[in-house]
């Protein structure tokens, strides 16, 4: 099974961004960056993959509007492969949309044929998981592949554990196996902000992406929009005397965490990541901060807190 594409121009040995939804999505990082990379300039469609091969309709139904005595607007899942540009018009590849459900093989398979085709510099993907960690601290990520020089800057927590696999950490291994340069970047978001659109998990994976490829990507109206994010966060926090022990526990514990990585690189002394606190230590001081500041009610919706 080959991926066709179209009679497009593709040059050799730029850089694969992958933005698919569906798997651990904390700070709703990668919806964020998906909407943002939709937005690139010069985007131009090259494939598009059949949902009736790789689409669980019935666990992802699409949307359809009934006004008043007919359907329109149908809405069906995309996952797509894009050529783009960044802010300096230099290309790139970029395949987004829905995690596949299904022929997980295959749909391997035609990307690493692509990539071999294209002599793609390095593939790229981002995802987010809920990390009890404090939102006054910078967002930890972990970083795996074969960039050795980004693993060695970037990655602060690097555990050894068993884990549900997503598309992402399929296509990472096969990568690694033939030796093509890959990368991933596990952001560790603020629990109690996972589900929210965190600005500063979107301006963290573009920071990533920019540094993985080499691109630019302008993130200043983010950084604008996650001043005034930290500041209803903070007077969220700081009306109740519960969540505000709560963060500053969590900042000792993450001051802890990062001084002893830093004695552990320099040789001093060693520490493992359980030294990272845990999310059933803290389990009921979140819960309660849950409940009291975003409500039980909206638990499990994608918002921005409000005043």
């Amino acid at each position: 099974m080959h991926l066709l594409l179209p009679e497009v121009e593709i040059p050799k040995s730029i850089p694969l961004i992958i933005a698919l939804h569906g798997f651990s999505d904390a700070g709703n990082a990668v919806a964020q960056m998906q909407k943002y990379l939709s937005k690139s300039k010069r985007k131009t469609l090259l494939y598009k993959f059949s949902n009736d091969d790789f689409l669980d309709y019935r666990a992802r139904r699409p949307t359809i509007t009934f006004e008043n005595d007919h359907l329109k607007q149908y809405e069906p899942q995309n996952l797509s492969l894009y050529i783009a540009e960044d802010e300096l018009g230099v290309p790139f590849l970029l395949l987004t949309g829905y995690e596949p459900d299904f022929r997980w093989d295959s749909f391997v398979q035609m990307l690493t044929e692509t990539i071999e085709r294209f002599e793609i510099s390095i593939t790229v993907w981002v995802h987010a998981i809920p990390m009890p960690v404090p939102h006054t601290r910078p967002i930890g990520i972990t970083v795996s592949g074969n960039r050795t020089d980004l693993i060695e800057s970037r990655s602060v927590w690097q555990p050894t554990t068993r884990l549900a696999a997503s598309i992402g950490h399929v296509i990472e291994h096969a990568l690694y196996e033939k030796d093509y340069p890959v990368v991933g970047f596990a952001l560790l978001v603020p629990h109690y902000l996972a589900n929210t659109d965190f600005p500063d998990a979107l301006k963290t994976a573009l920071d990533c992406l920019m540094d993985a490829t080499g691109l630019l990507f302008s993130t200043q109206i983010i950084t604008s929009k996650q001043t005034d994010f930290m500041q209803q966060v903070d007077e969220q926090i700081e009306a109740n005397e519960e969540s505000i022990e709560m963060v500053k526990n969590l900042e000792h514990r993450y001051d802890e965490y990062m001084s002893s990585l830093a004695g552990r690189e320099s040789g001093v002394k060693d520490k493992t990541e359980a030294d990272l606190p845990t999310g059933d230590e803290l389990a009921d001081d979140f819960a309660k901060f849950l409940a009291e500041q975003w409500g039980n009610d909206h638990q499990g919706e994608s918002k921005e807190p409000t005043d």
